[in-house]
C-alpha cells in the first residue's frame, strides 16, 4: 500500500507546498481545512482528497480520521499547520476570542495528535509534525495570545517526542522564524531570499520525515539567511 500524508490547515503557501512535495514523492495526500475554497485548487492540482474540518472541534477531528480510516487508512505523515493571531494589550483582549485562538493554535494540535497517535501506535510507525513559530520560543509584547498557543504547541511536541519516539512514532516541531514568501505584496521575493521559500520549507519537512530513527530530531529552526536571532 502506498504511503499517505494528512495536512491539517490546508490552504496556500506552506500547506500547498507540502501537498505538492508529498504528491511528487508518491504519497496519497489528504487535506483538511475549515474553508474548502482556499484548499480546492491545490487539491485539484495534487489529486488530494479534501475534508472540511474545524481543527479545534473534537467531533470534526474524530470524523476526519474516521473518514481516512475508510479511504487511505492511517497516514504515514500528519502535519498540523493551523494557528490564530489575536494581537493586543492584555487589558483589551476579548477572553472569548482568546480562547478560540488558543483552541486553533494548540488544542487542535492535541486533538489531531491524539487521533493520529492512536492509529500509528496500533500500526507501529508514523510521523506527526507541528508548524511552530518564533512566538513559541520567546513571547513578544501585545502578542500574548499567539505566544500562549505556540508555547503550548511546542510543549506538546516536546512531551510527545519523549513519549512516542521509543514507540517508533517520529515527532517534529518546526520553528518558522521569518516571513514566508507568498502572493501578498509585502511577502514578495526580490531575489535576495529574504523570505522563507515555502517549497524549501516543505522539502525540509520531507527530509525530517525520512530521517533514520537512529538519529531522529524532534525540532528544527528555519529562517532566511538574513534573519536575526
Amino acid at each position: 500500500m502506498s504511503s499517505s500524508a494528512l495536512i491539517v490547515g490546508a490552504g496556500s503557501g506552506l500547506s500547498a507546498a507540502l501537498a505538492r512535495k508529498c504528491h511528487d514523492a508518491g504519497m496519497a495526500v489528504a487535506l483538511a481545512a475549515r474553508d474548502g475554497d482556499r484548499a480546492r485548487a491545490v487539491a485539484d492540482e495534487t489529486g488530494a482528497t479534501l475534508h472540511l474540518c474545524d481543527a479545534g472541534s473534537i467531533e470534526d477531528v474524530e470524523r476526519l480520521f474516521t473518514a481516512l480510516d475508510g479511504a487511505t487508512g492511517t497516514p504515514d505523515l500528519v502535519v498540523y499547520n493551523p494557528s490564530a493571531r489575536l494581537p493586543g494589550p492584555i487589558t483589551e483582549l476579548d477572553p472569548v476570542a482568546t480562547r478560540a485562538a488558543i483552541e486553533v493554535t494548540c488544542f487542535g494540535a492535541f486533538l489531531v495528535a491524539q487521533q493520529a497517535a492512536r492509529r500509528m501506535l496500533e500500526r507501529g510507525s508514523g510521523s506527526i509534525f507541528f508548524t511552530g513559530a518564533t512566538a513559541g520560543v520567546k513571547g513578544f509584547a501585545t502578542s500574548s495570545v499567539f505566544a500562549m498557543g505556540k508555547f503550548g504547541l511546542r510543549g506538546l511536541a516536546q512531551s510527545l517526542a519523549r513519549e512516542l519516539h521509543p514507540q517508533n512514532i517520529h515527532i517534529g516541531h518546526f520553528v518558522i522564524d521569518g516571513g514566508i514568501r507568498s502572493a501578498r505584496h509585502d511577502r514578495q521575493d526580490d531575489g535576495d531570499d529574504k523570505m522563507l521559500d515555502p517549497d524549501a520549507l516543505a522539502e525540509t519537512y520531507l527530509q525530517f520525515h525520512a530521517q533514520h530513527r537512529s538519529a531522529w530530531g524532534w525540532e528544527v529552526e528555519l529562517r532566511p539567511w538574513t534573519e536575526r536571532f
